[in-house]
């Protein structure tokens, strides 16, 4: 399966198109963004007025989709059905590259809510060879996220080392959240930085950040619905200085602030890339 021929498929500060952001948005489209995101859940078959609204964006930025159900370790078949859909889906809207989430979301059902994979050799195996499968039926390579978690279901490999035999066993590519690392390493306990410099900068093809909820000194909680913090701004510079300039896009769920305000989140990734660009430049 080939590779894309620019490792990223995007370029620059993206920001997740949210239902509710959409009229604002389209009163004056930003130039601020450089490429958007949605789940395609929320968006296949839709028609209609916010089919149209779909369009007004598709037409005027570069898109990526991120999927929220397609529960890549579940137990149950994989849902053929959706991925043929998210393939139709993707050639209507030309979207760039579609990513998932390195978990699962129900058995005979979806609960909603993303849960973790066991870390252990054969579910390594499991995942990738659904990984595979979606790979052929979209005719090309996908993306995973590496997830919050609360309370690992099995911790015979850390999830450092599972996400990494993941994508080396599918062969697939890394869709690197910065606040997640954040979130996981209070949760339990890991250095920010050791996990940064392990990841497999060939594979990365874009970033998220995200605000999440502090629950308790030693207790965080992805959310996607407050401002960034400051652990997360600075890890995602520490990941620019290693990786360079990755583009990255903004996820914000609800409790919207003002568009200006978020637009500025979106600004202050840019400057963060253009800082990086500056300084590599400046030393060759």
């Amino acid at each position: 399966m080939n590779k894309p021929q620019s490792q990223y498929p995007v370029q620059g500060a993206g920001l997740g198109l949210r239902r509710p952001l959409a009229d604002k948005l389209m009163a004056h489209p930003p130039s601020d963004i450089d490429f958007m995101e949605i789940a395609p859940e929320n968006w296949i078959h839709v028609g209609g007025a916010l089919g149209k609204k779909l369009r007004f964006f598709t037409e005027r930025y570069p898109f990526l989709i991120h999927g929220l159900s397609l529960s890549i370790g579940s137990p149950a078949p994989l849902d053929e059905q959706l991925v043929r859909d998210i393939k139709e889906f993707m050639a209507e809207h030309n979207i760039l590259m579609y990513s998932e989430h390195l978990s699962y979301c129900g058995d005979d059902g979806h609960l909603y809510d993303l849960m973790p994979i066991p870390f252990t050799d054969d579910a390594v195996k499991y995942v990738a060879g659904r990984v595979q499968r979606v790979q052929d039926i979209l005719e090309q390579r996908i993306a995973l996220e590496n997830v919050s978690y609360y309370a690992p279901t099995d911790s015979s490999m850390s999830e450092k080392d599972f996400l990494l035999a993941v994508l080396e066993e599918a062969d697939c590519d890394l869709m690197l959240d910065i606040n997640n690392i954040v979130v996981n390493s209070i949760n339990h306990e890991y250095d920010t930085g050791d996990f940064l410099r392990d990841m497999p900068a060939e594979r990365i093809r874009y970033f998220h950040i995200a605000g999440h909820h502090v629950e308790a000194p030693d207790l965080r909680i992805d959310t996607h619905g407050s401002a960034v913090d400051d652990q997360s701004w600075q890890l995602l510079s520490d990941a620019y200085d290693l990786f360079g300039p990755v583009p990255t896009l903004l996820e914000r769920d609800f409790n919207f602030p003002p568009i200006d305000e978020l637009l500025g989140e979106v600004r202050r990734i840019r400057q963060l890339q253009d800082d990086r660009s500056a300084e590599r430049a400046a030393h060759g």
